[in-house]
């Protein structure tokens, strides 16, 4: 029998941030004087959606990219369209071939990203599941290598870099509110976060449209769950019926789930736009989204990440405007 992936631990998390410290753009934590108000305990914004490609992803694409071997034909991923522009981003810098493969449901503006980094954005299916049916393929028939989004050990230690700096920049937080999607970003920023403090409150926020981490939580093991169209596009997806490492990580990590309705995703991106001046999509909102919904009240010093910038401008105009858009029936 093959032994399964081993999860990195906070030796790999530091060697992580060694490796990729030329590879990223410093992001601030700043505290928001507005948050802070209605939370009544300090609120700090860990601005990673302007870290390079926009999103958090970048850490553990390259990452992984940076320790593949010598004479693979290529890389390739499916993706719900962040992690695809970060896996591009990291095979361009070392020039080597990238093909990701994201189904229908990827919005316009994260396929034309793909492309603008010379990579091919291939177009399969209804689902994350269907586009890394492809992917496995191009593995398979083509000597590919495959960088998952999330269920790597060298994927999770890549994100879990933010949390070292998160923990870094407020060693006195009482609590993080982490978006949930693969888990992947989420069990490496609760690992390396509750490694310095392990009273830490781990806080999962996801979207109440097709939630799959959070729905396998539930049923205590990985579930298929319909993907659906929502603002926090980001955290679509499944986690893999045969999930590795994450789902079991994040069930160890996680001290609560929040699940968000449209409207109040939308109130997020909005808040970040006319409060803080951010432009950030609704996966990497979530988090701000769940305290201006009341449905988490800190009880001390709390770290939102903003993991992501890459919303299409037509609908954050739209958000902005006051609008909920409901993308399932447009």
């Amino acid at each position: 029998m093959t032994a399964g992936p081993v999860a990195p631990g906070l030796a790999e998390f530091r060697a992580a941030a060694r490796r990729l410290a030329s590879h990223l753009r410093p992001t601030p934590c700043t505290l928001s004087s507005a948050l802070t108000k209605l939370a009544g305990v300090p609120v700090w914004l860990k601005h990673e959606h302007l870290q390079t490609t926009g999103a958090f992803k970048l850490r553990g694409a390259t990452n992984a990219v940076l320790q593949l071997p010598e004479g693979v034909a290529g890389v390739t991923t499916a993706s719900t369209g962040n992690h695809g522009r970060a896996l591009a981003h990291a095979a361009k810098a070392r020039g080597l071939n990238a093909v990701i493969c994201m189904s229908r449901l990827v919005p316009e503006n994260k396929r034309a990203a793909v492309t603008a980094l010379g990579a091919e954005a291939r177009i399969i299916g209804d689902s994350q599941d269907d586009a890394l049916i492809e992917a496995e393929r191009l593995v398979r028939d083509e000597g590919f290598a495959l960088i998952p989004p999330f269920d790597h050990p060298h994927v999770i230690a890549g994100q879990a870099t933010l949390g070292l700096e998160m923990a870094d920049a407020v060693p006195d937080a009482a609590s993080v509110l982490v978006p949930l999607s693969g888990g992947g970003l989420l069990a490496g920023v609760a690992a390396a976060m509750k490694a310095r403090n392990p009273a830490l409150q781990v806080i999962g926020i996801s979207m109440e449209r097709g939630a799959a981490m959070a729905e396998s939580l539930k049923a205590g093991h990985p579930v298929d769950v319909h993907e659906r169209a929502t603002l926090a596009d980001s955290l679509g997806g499944g986690i893999g019926l045969e999930n590795r490492l994450t789902f079991s990580l994040v069930r160890g990590l996680l001290d609560e789930v929040i699940l968000l309705n449209e409207a109040e995703i939308a109130a997020g991106i909005r808040h970040l736009y006319l409060r803080e001046a951010q432009v950030v999509e609704g996966g990497g909102a979530v988090g701000v989204a769940a305290l201006l919904a009341g449905k988490y009240r800190p009880e001390g010093p709390v770290v939102l990440p903003l993991t992501g910038a890459n919303i299409d401008p037509a609908l954050l105009d739209r958000i902005i405007a006051g609008q909920t858009p409901d993308l399932e029936t447009e």
